[in-house]
């Protein structure tokens, strides 16, 4: 049987570096890096501008913080899936898909951020999720190659970014659905899409 793990594993309120983080990757989604000043964050969490410095440099290190620290909780996380489960690839792929999940529509202002103001990181910080994004892949592939053997490695490549490019469209489907109902559809999407690779079979 596979444990998954929890979405956070805390049950301690956010810091106070944490609250800027999340109203600041909220106001870049909103209105862009070069729409928001330091002022506008500082406002968002009941403190003063310059008392952002005492957190942060300046919102460059934030933008840095948020992109390379998703792409870190993602691996981390997937590789914790991964190691707390008993082998079984269809049980894993299903425990990697959901942790996916909640990433597409717990952080979708990190979505955002990503295809927006990726090259505005410095090149080391882009490279850092560049890395640790194939990292990220390559976790994947390995799950989905030992689901399905007798597809080409090309296949289950494209079949990894396809499902990732579903589950990372959330910030561009709005809120018809609540929650549950989001979740189950992506599940059901994402299970169908690997699927494929077997003629259909193998989907949860």
């Amino acid at each position: 049987m596979t444990t998954t793990p929890t979405r956070t594993g805390r049950t301690d309120a956010p810091t106070r570096r944490e609250q800027i983080l999340k109203e600041a990757a909220r106001l870049f989604a909103e209105r862009g890096f070069h729409g928001v000043g330091v002022d506008e964050i500082g406002a968002a969490v009941g403190i003063s501008g310059p008392g952002l410095y005492r957190h942060f440099p300046g919102k460059d290190a934030m933008l840095a913080e948020l992109l390379v620290g998703i792409s870190e909780r993602l691996l981390d996380g997937g590789r914790l899936r991964v190691a707390e489960s008993d082998g079984d690839p269809r049980a894993v792929l299903g425990s990697l898909i959901d942790g996916h999940i909640d990433f597409a529509l717990d952080d979708r202002p990190l979505i955002t951020l990503h295809d927006r103001e990726l090259d505005r990181l410095k090149d080391e910080d882009r490279k850092r999720v560049r890395q640790l994004q194939r990292q990220y892949v390559e976790l994947w592939v390995a799950v989905v190659r030992d689901l399905y053997p007798t597809a080409g490695e090309y296949e289950v490549r494209a079949a990894v970014h396809a499902v990732f490019g579903l589950l990372n469209s959330t910030p561009h489907l709005g809120a018809p659905l609540g929650r549950g109902e989001m979740e189950t559809l992506l599940r059901g999407l994402a299970h169908g899409a690997f699927g494929a690779l077997g003629g259909g079979q193998g989907a949860a």
